[in-house]
């Protein structure tokens, strides 16, 4: 009975261990196994800026606050269509009502009073006209808005550029190997694993801090510099004599 029970238990603990050797690479004997990791890197200039923008209002009460709110967003909205920007491009981050509470000291320990609302409502925008960015932000703060964070650039359609990331890895990887092999006096053989990691490398973030004053005659200005694209990769090469 007892070994009927221990069999089922041994191949159990034996299945891991199996799984765990059938992954591991192996190499013929006299052969060496090298691990070798490289990156590869692709820089281009962003197409796609994405920027949050939108509006606090505050009132005595929540309904006021919030009907203040609806219709400075409206506003920033329309700015922001009337900028050519398309509908699938503007999407809410982000709504909330909170109630704000008096300052100072209490003398009485009494729990503070709500003295008044905040309504706040934030939209995510993807800009594809990077050359208005300037203009858009300007035209956002003259309609109302005063949140404004960002931009992120980055690729609309970056597979490009990973690829090419993946390709200058890939060589950057063989000539590693390569040397290693030299200096030991082997030559490779044959890849025998590949892993990838790794994606956009962003350039710092901007920010924009709204002000609610008239705004000069030249636009803001934003600067789209250039996004990085890296990839890593690690690589197992079987070397041999």
């Amino acid at each position: 009975m007892k070994s009927t029970l221990l069999a089922p238990l041994a191949l159990a603990a034996a299945l891991p261990l199996a799984a765990h050797a059938a992954e591991a690479p192996t190499v013929a004997a006299g052969n060496t196994l090298l691990t070798v990791t490289a990156e590869g890197r692709s820089t281009r200039t962003p197409d796609l800026a994405t920027f949050s923008t939108g509006v606090a209002s505050t009132a005595k009460t929540a309904s006021a606050a919030m009907a203040a709110n609806a219709a400075a967003m409206n506003r920033v909205i329309a700015a922001l269509k009337a900028q050519g920007v398309a509908p699938r491009d503007i999407q809410t981050a982000n709504l909330s009502l909170n109630p704000q509470y008096e300052d100072g000291p209490r003398p009485d320990n009494r729990p503070p009073r709500v003295v008044g609302y905040q309504a706040s409502n934030t939209v995510a925008v993807r800009a594809r006209d990077l050359a208005k960015m300037g203009a858009v932000i300007d035209t956002l703060v003259n309609a109302g808005a005063n949140q404004v964070n960002g931009p992120d650039f980055s690729l609309d359609n970056p597979d490009a550029a990973l690829d090419e990331a993946r390709l200058a890895a890939m060589k950057s990887a063989r000539a590693r190997a390569d040397l290693y092999a030299k200096a030991a006096g082997l030559h490779v053989l044959r890849v025998l694993s590949i892993a990838e990691s790794g994606g956009y490398q962003p350039q710092p973030r901007v920010f924009y801090a709204a002000k609610a004053m008239a705004m000069d005659a030249a636009p803001s200005p934003v600067e789209a510099g250039e996004v990085a694209m890296n990839v890593n990769v690690t690589i197992q090469y079987e070397l041999a004599p």
